[in-house]
């Protein structure tokens, strides 16, 4: 009888953040398309600040927005099969919120360049998970293993 066994090594905390981002995002997508949980569900748009839909009666989405969440998570979830591919993730997803961030107080949210849509709740969130996806990747990657000699020993 042969008995197969995994030789998969646990997933680095950076991969677990990862994963769970992506999966948050993929939720968010998900319920960005369900009426009830977002608001004036036949006002949403494609693309447009004309988009009346809202998740959570709070976030200005469209089918643009909604369908971004889910390539977001999805990207997340590919990335996090490996540690270095999670830290960049988190660590460019971060950064790229923290643009969009920028780009929302930069722009009207009746401006036509307000195609996303954004709306000032929109713009916070961004910043916040700028914020925390920049920092999950800072505090939880690039960790490397205490270096041993060839006597087994710490340096």
């Amino acid at each position: 009888m042969t008995t197969h066994t995994s030789h998969r090594a646990a997933a680095a905390p950076v991969q677990r953040a990862a994963q769970l981002v992506g999966v948050v995002f993929l939720l968010v997508g998900v319920l960005g398309f369900i009426p009830g949980i977002t608001t004036d569900y036949g006002s949403m748009e494609f693309a447009s600040h004309e988009s009346g839909a809202e998740l959570l009666g709070l976030f200005q989405v469209s089918i643009l927005h909604n369908l971004v969440h889910l390539a977001y998570g999805l990207v997340g979830l590919a990335l996090a099969r490996t540690a270095g591919g999670a830290y960049s993730y988190l660590l460019v997803g971060g950064a790229v919120y923290l643009v969009l961030w920028v780009y929302g107080l930069s722009v009207g949210h009746d401006s036509d360049a307000n195609f996303v849509p954004l709306n000032t709740a929109d713009d916070w969130l961004h910043f916040a998970l700028g914020i925390a996806m920049i920092g999950l990747a800072l505090a939880l990657g690039r960790r490397r293993p205490a270096r041993t000699t060839r006597t087994g020993a710490e340096r």
